[in-house]
C-alpha cells in the first residue's frame, strides 16, 4: 500500500525530526564504538556513514520539496559531505515517485480558481515527469494548443525554511558536515535563496522570458513559452516543446556527427551564459534537457538560475586562463579573488596546482577530438580527493561560484552520456581572449 503523501508543515517537521533523531543516535553509537575500539576502524565508520546516508536519502525522497532538492545539490557538490553520503544521494537525481493525481488536481484548482475541465480541454492523469518540488502533466488548451502543466507539491513552499533547518541539523548531528560553520552558513543561505526563487513559479516565468530573449538569435536553442493566463506562483502552464532525453538518443536517429554538433552547441550555450550573459541555468541535470535529430537543444526548468557578479566571472575567467598557461602564482591570486583560497594562509605548492591542472584541462589540451563517452575525469578527480586534506585550511568552497561548478559538472555528465567527441580547446580560448582584462 502506498504511503500517504506528507503535505502539511507539521507533518513534514515530525518526519524530518524523526530522521534527525535516528541519524544522531547512529552517530553517537559510532563514536562510542570508536572510543572503546583499540584501533580506528575505517570500515565501521564507512558502514555507519552509509546507514545514516540511507536513512536520510529515503526520507528526503519521500518528503520531496526543499529537503530533497538540497539532497540533489549535495550529490553534485561533494565538497562538504563524505563520499558514502554523496554516493547514496545519487538516487535522488533519478525521477521522483509521483504525487497522487487527486492531490495535483486540487492544487491546480486552488491555484487557478476553476475546475480542471474549464481550464483545459484535457489533462492527463499520468505525470509527464516528476521531480523534487513539483510534477508535470500533459494537457491541451481549449483552442487546441498542446501544453504541459507544472504543478508544485502542496506544503513544500511554506515548509522550505523549516525543512532546511532540520536537514542541516541532521547533517550536523550526524557528523557529516566537513566545512567550517561560516562556510556552512553561506552555503545554506545561498541554497535557501535559490530555493525560494525556484518555489516561485512567477519568478521562473520571468526567467524563461529572460533566457528566451537572450537566446533569440540561437534557433538551435528551444525554451518553452509561458501561457500567462494559466500560470500562478504554484502552477505554471507552458507550451509543449518535446525532444528526446539523453537515454533515448539512439544511433538509428542520431549519428556521431549530430551528437558532436549537439556537444558543441551545449558548450556554446554554457559559455555564452557564463561569459556574455553572466546569468546561468543552475540545474543542468539530464532531465532538464532534451534533443532533436536536427541538433536542436530543448532547455527546461528555469526555477534555479544564478545571476553572477561581474567580478566573480572575471576572477573565474582569469583563474582558468592562468591554469591553462601553467602560471600557478597568478592562479593562486585569482583563486583568492574568487573567494576559493583563504588569503591569510601561505601560498600553495605549485605542484599541487599542477596535479589538478593536468587532470582537469585534458579535454582542452589537444586539437584532436576528446571522447567524452570514454572520459574518466570524475575517476581521476576522485582518486586525488584525499590530497585536499593537506590544504584543508587553505581552501573553502566559494559559494559565489558553486553554481558555476555545478553547471560545468552537469554539462560534463551530459556530454559523457551523449558520447560527444569534440575538441573544445580553441573555443574555450576564444572566449577567454574575448573577455580578457
Amino acid at each position: 500500500m502506498a504511503k500517504k503523501p506528507v503535505t502539511t508543515r507539521s507533518g513534514r517537521f515530525f518526519k524530518l525530526a524523526g530522521m534527525t533523531a535516528s541519524v544522531a543516535g547512529q552517530f553517537a553509537g559510532q563514536k562510542a564504538r570508536s572510543f572503546f575500539s583499540s584501533e580506528n576502524d575505517e570500515g565501521a565508520r564507512s558502514e555507519s556513514y552509509s546507514r545514516m546516508a540511507s536513512r536520510i536519502t529515503d526520507t528526503l525522497g519521500e518528503m520531496k520539496g526543499a529537503a530533497m532538492k538540497v539532497g540533489q545539490i549535495a550529490s553534485q557538490t561533494q565538497d562538504f559531505l563524505p563520499r558514502e553520503f554523496s554516493d547514496a544521494l545519487q538516487k535522488l537525481q533519478k525521477e521522483a515517485p509521483p504525487m497522487p493525481f487527486e492531490v495535483i488536481r486540487q492544487q491546480i484548482e486552488t491555484a487557478l480558481g476553476k475546475p480542471v475541465h474549464e481550464l483545459y480541454e484535457y489533462l492527463q492523469e499520468a505525470p509527464y515527469a516528476a521531480a523534487s518540488i513539483g510534477q508535470v502533466h500533459r494537457a491541451r488548451m481549449h483552442d487546441g494548443t498542446d501544453i504541459i502543466v507544472k504543478v508544485q507539491y502542496p506544503g513544500v513552499d511554506e515548509s522550505c525554511d523549516s525543512d532546511l533547518k532540520q536537514l542541516r541539523l541532521a547533517l550536523k548531528l550526524g557528523g557529516l558536515l566537513k566545512m567550517p560553520k561560516e562556510s556552512v552558513d553561506q552555503l545554506f543561505g545561498e541554497i535557501r535563496e535559490r530555493l525560494h526563487e525556484e518555489l516561485d513559479y512567477d519568478n521562473e516565468a520571468r526567467n524563461l522570458d529572460v533566457f528566451r530573449e537572450f537566446h533569440r538569435n540561437d534557433p538551435w536553442v528551444v525554451i518553452p513559452a509561458v501561457v500567462r493566463s494559466h500560470s500562478t506562483r504554484h502552477v505554471m502552464t507552458l507550451e509543449l516543446e518535446e525532444g528526446d532525453h539523453v537515454g533515448d538518443i539512439t544511433p538509428e536517429r542520431y549519428d556521431q556527427d549530430t551528437i558532436n554538433l549537439i556537444g558543441h552547441r551545449i558548450f556554446t550555450a554554457m559559455a555564452d551564459q557564463l561569459f556574455r550573459f553572466q546569468y546561468i541555468h543552475g540545474d543542468p541535470h539530464a532531465g532538464n534537457f532534451a534533443y532533436r535529430p536536427d541538433g536542436t537543444i530543448v532547455m527546461y526548468d528555469f526555477g534555479c538560475v544564478k545571476k553572477l557578479k561581474p567580478e566573480i566571472v572575471r576572477a573565474y575567467r582569469n583563474a582558468v586562463t592562468a591554469a591553462l598557461e601553467q602560471d600557478y602564482k597568478a592562479l593562486d591570486q585569482y583563486l583568492i579573488d574568487l573567494g576559493a583560497r583563504v588569503e591569510s594562509q601561505p601560498a600553495i605548492d605549485e605542484a599541487y596546482y599542477a596535479m589538478w591542472r593536468d587532470i582537469l584541462v585534458v579535454p582542452f589540451e589537444s586539437e584532436q577530438p576528446y571522447d567524452f563517452g570514454e572520459a574518466r575525469l570524475h575517476k581521476d578527480v576522485a582518486a586525488k580527493t584525499s590530497t585536499v586534506f593537506k590544504y584543508l585550511d587553505s581552501f573553502k568552497p566559494p559559494v559565489e561560484s558553486i553554481f558555476i561548478d555545478r553547471m560545468i559538472a552537469g554539462h560534463y555528465w551530459m556530454m559523457k552520456r551523449l558520447g560527444v567527441q569534440a575538441a573544445f580547446g580553441n573555443e574555450l580560448r576564444a572566449y577567454l581572449a574575448e573577455f580578457a582584462d
